[in-house]
């Protein structure tokens, strides 16, 4: 028996130790907003943050998560009515086109903000590489700036 934290509730995972995260959360927990992309940690849209760092889910055996914390897409948020700046900012500057690929950029995006509170372009590059099919990077560039700035004047 495995037992870890899922966005903020204690949970228990009586299964292969072996398997990945990705359908722990997936089919075992019915948390569907963390996608299934490439299946090797390459694309990034299995993001998830594990004790508050982002992570690939589809690599990440389950057996790595005994008595830790990890949040997902589902659990970024405060509250249902009150969205993660990172959220926001993608809503306002219209990020999404097809969507897939959100929630792991998301993930991703938010992490960077909790480390580097004021990216600039190039440390945005170089943290975000998840893969956008549909080529939104420069939105998501946009989104990234104008949630560090509505995280700063929050503080």
């Amino acid at each position: 028996m495995i037992s870890f934290e899922i966005n903020n509730e204690t949970v228990s995972y009586d299964g292969l130790e072996d398997t990945p995260l990705l359908w722990v959360l997936r089919d075992h927990f019915k948390l569907k907003g963390t996608k299934y992309g490439c299946g090797v940690g390459s694309c990034g849209a299995c993001t998830v943050h594990l004790d508050g760092k982002a992570m690939k889910s589809c690599t990440t055996r389950i057996s790595r998560v005994e008595g830790r914390r990890v949040t997902t897409i589902e659990g970024l948020a405060a509250s249902p009515t009150e969205l993660h700046p990172v959220q926001q900012a993608w809503i306002a500057e219209d990020v999404p086109q097809c969507g897939y690929c959100q929630a792991g950029q998301i993930m991703t995006a938010a992490d960077l903000l909790h480390r580097n509170p004021n990216p600039s372009d190039e440390d945005i590059a170089r943290k975000m590489t998840n893969i956008c099919r549909c080529g939104t990077y420069v939105r998501i560039r946009k989104a990234i700036h104008r949630a560090a700035g509505q995280m700063a004047e929050e503080t």
